[in-house]
């Protein structure tokens, strides 16, 4: 089986060479001692090439059937038409670019550049053997993105969810009212919470704080709210949490509240888990669908 190339983009570049469903080699990661949202303060043209060198370095010399790359934000054909988190990348032909340097480095190959949480709902499936079977997944970050897979082609912003109609919940980095974002992403839980880190929130809700408890509450329901209305639109299935955030996340208040917002017989028995963090799930998913891209897509889904 040839070499494909997986590429974790999101807060830092990680990369890293992928055979069948196992990263073969060490992970090559751009900074060493990640800051959180480091590329965020990078030039467009400036993230292209870093992921042109990291690729070309892990390639070694060898030959690379497929590369995928994990970005954050609404990916169609290769093109990043938004990204909330990195701004600077819309509308850049992420995958056209990359192709065209690599070529000009010595690698001929096809890129396929899909949503980061896409990427690692893809990486779940395969580590767990379930590539016929519907993955869903939260990554609860500095915002929060909803990976599916097999992927559909559609825009995937499950973060912008509306689980509220209270106009007063504006937090959202995309300014819109009632998402789930606005709630549960990081930035917008310090613009609430202006004295207090998230960890402390957390904490002092698990020692009684009122306003702490009452948030955590409505933490947990907003995660409910719109697990529920994936349910209620595609049915019943596993989920999967993931992120730094997701340490924060108390599945059985979770479940509670999943139970009372799903009553429809056939759409109940859904379940949520929460995975770890890594790098290795990003890359692996993105391997996996680019590899699926060149040869014509997934596995027929199963149940």
């Amino acid at each position: 089986m040839g070499l494909t190339v997986g590429v974790n983009a999101s807060e830092h570049i990680a990369v890293a060479a992928v055979r069948g469903t196992e990263i073969t080699d060490e992970i090559r990661r751009f900074p060493t001692g990640v800051e959180p949202d480091l590329l965020a303060e990078m030039h467009a043209e400036e993230i292209v090439e870093c992921i042109q060198q990291q690729i070309t370095l892990v390639a070694e010399g060898q030959a690379v059937d497929a590369v995928g790359v994990a970005f954050p934000g609404i990916i169609r054909d290769g093109v990043i038409e938004e990204s909330p988190n990195l701004l600077q990348m819309k509308g850049q032909r992420l995958a056209l670019a990359l192709e065209s340097r690599l070529a000009e480095s010595g690698i001929t190959t096809v890129v396929q550049v899909l949503n980061d949480a896409d990427a690692m709902a893809a990486g779940i499936a395969a580590g767990r053997g379930h590539l016929d079977k519907l993955i869903r997944l939260w990554f609860l970050g500095s915002g929060v993105g909803y990976g599916r897979y097999p992927q559909t082609g559609a825009p995937g912003e499950g973060g912008h969810t509306v689980v509220t109609l209270d106009p007063k919940e504006n937090l959202c980095r995309c300014s819109g009212i009632g998402h789930l974002e606005g709630i549960m992403g990081h930035r917008a839980m310090r613009l609430r919470f202006l004295d207090m880190e998230p960890e402390e929130v957390f904490e002092r809700a698990n020692g009684g704080d009122a306003k702490c408890v009452a948030f955590a509450e409505l933490w947990h329901r907003a995660l409910a709210a719109a697990t529920a209305t994936s349910i209620h639109l595609e049915g019943p299935g596993r989920f999967y949490v993931s992120g730094p955030n997701s340490r924060f996340v108390n599945i059985q208040l979770l479940q509670t509240y999943l139970r009372d917002m799903v009553k429809m017989s056939p759409l109940q028995g859904s379940a949520v888990e929460v995975v770890s963090t890594t790098d290795e799930l990003a890359i692996l998913g993105a391997a996996i669908a680019a590899r699926q891209a060149a040869s014509g897509g997934p596995p027929s889904q199963g149940s």
